[in-house]
């Protein structure tokens, strides 16, 4: 795997196949990356030619400039205007944005995330966790990623929404429609799944409209709905479908993947480091320290795109204005100037705070310390039940250049 990376010649490296992260083979591409070539022209690929950024503090730097990257052409890989949208509509949200509409549109939710909030979500989180956690089979083997994983991410996305209980798979299933329609380009042979996608996604539009006017016909309350129906910058956003539906699935999307993908990537991690799990076992109180080395050792956001505003020089390359930037977080995260022995998954790690999972500037992670909550609470609890949690089967791993997700890790509890 180490050698193929370095067989490629440099200026054929393109790092946009989805196969390169589901079969686990980009580690040394990124590696080679990161000591020949930290900022890497891509001339040819699916989505065009593109930037590659990948040491960590060249990551930092375009994250935190704003004004020389902008995020108005869209945040991932695929140039989405190549594609038809839901009801050939301009889908819009404020990840997508530059200031000062960014920052009108941020303000109104951020609220459902502040640290009061937070508060009054522990008790909610720590009782959904232990109904999951007491329902799973013992000595059998399941599905860590169907059986909890998914299941508390979609528990807090209907509390978050404030969207029927019964209903909550259906919010996952939106985001992974999302997500899916990442890696579908005009020309692949593919557009008639991404017409599928996109029927899936009105509908999600739909559902979303009807929760708008009922929330926006009674008094303000906590989830994120009503939260945007009130805020004085997005109370009209439901007259522009495009920014209505860009702006709920970047919600869902947010409160779906960070927290799924490292729920079940903890549990990978502990099983190929058992020194680490006994470790764990025998101090509960390095649960704090461990989750943020969980979000960096899975990285749920492989990247993020930016555009040049203007020729600017990094790292000793010349970028053109109207350049594509793509901000490798996976290989930051894997950076050993940063993080000694980098790939190894370590639970007290004294600096995992510094990963780039979140990301950095104006656009980082508004979900960031729900996530951190929703991981610790699980891990706490699973502590106080469990010797042992054992993957025993493949772990299957998807198609993604965008999101790091897994959909299958087969475990047994002991």
């Amino acid at each position: 795997m180490e050698r193929e990376a370095y067989e490629i010649a440099l200026e054929d490296y393109d790092l946009s196949g989805p196969s390169l992260y589901q079969e686990e083979r980009w580690q040394s591409y990124f590696a080679r990356l990161r000591e020949e070539a930290p900022v890497h022209y891509c001339r040819e690929s699916p989505h065009g030619p593109y930037w590659s950024v990948t040491t960590h503090d060249l990551i930092k730097a375009v994250d935190t400039n704003h004004r020389d990257f902008s995020s108005a052409l869209g945040v991932s890989i695929q140039d989405e205007k190549a594609l038809p949208t839901p009801g050939d509509i301009d889908v819009q949200n404020f990840i997508s944005m530059d200031p000062p509409r960014h920052d009108e549109q941020r303000r109104s939710v951020a609220p459902a995330t502040a640290p009061s909030n937070l508060a009054n979500l522990e008790p909610v989180i720590r009782n959904r966790v232990v109904e999951i956690l007491e329902s799973l089979p013992v000595g059998e083997t399941f599905n860590w990623v169907d059986r909890v994983s998914i299941e508390l991410t979609a528990s807090m996305l209907a509390v978050l929404f404030d969207f029927p209980h019964e209903d909550r798979r259906q919010l996952v299933h939106w985001s992974d429609v999302a997500t899916r329609a990442q890696q579908i380009t005009a020309d692949d042979g593919m557009l008639d799944q991404h017409n599928a996608n996109m029927e899936e996604l009105q509908q999600c539009g739909l559902r979303f409209y009807e929760l708008w006017f009922e929330r926006a016909s009674q008094p303000p309350k906590s989830d994120l709905i009503s939260m945007l129906a009130h805020g004085e910058a997005t109370r009209n956003m439901h007259e522009d479908p495009g920014l209505f539906l860009g702006n709920i699935l970047l919600l869902i999307i947010g409160g779906n993947d960070t927290t799924r993908n490292s729920i079940s990537g903890g549990v990978v991690a502990l099983n190929e480091y058992p020194d680490e799990y006994r470790k764990l076992r025998e101090d509960h109180s390095l649960v704090s320290k461990m989750v943020p080395e969980m979000i960096r050792w899975q990285t749920p956001v492989v990247h993020m795109r930016r555009q040049a505003t203007r020729d600017i020089e990094l790292g000793g390359q010349q970028i053109s204005e109207g350049d594509k930037v793509l901000m490798w977080y996976l290989s930051g995260n894997r950076d050993e100037k940063v993080f000694k022995d980098a790939d190894r998954f370590i639970v007290d790690r004294p600096n995992a705070r510094n990963h780039l999972s979140f990301g950095f500037g104006i656009h980082r992670c508004m979900g960031n310390r729900l996530a951190e909550l929703q991981l610790r609470v699980l891990w706490e609890e699973i502590l106080k039940r469990f010797e042992n949690i054992e993957v025993v089967g493949e772990v299957e791993r998807m198609p993604s250049n965008f999101i790091r997700g897994i959909a299958s890790v087969p475990v047994r509890l002991g």
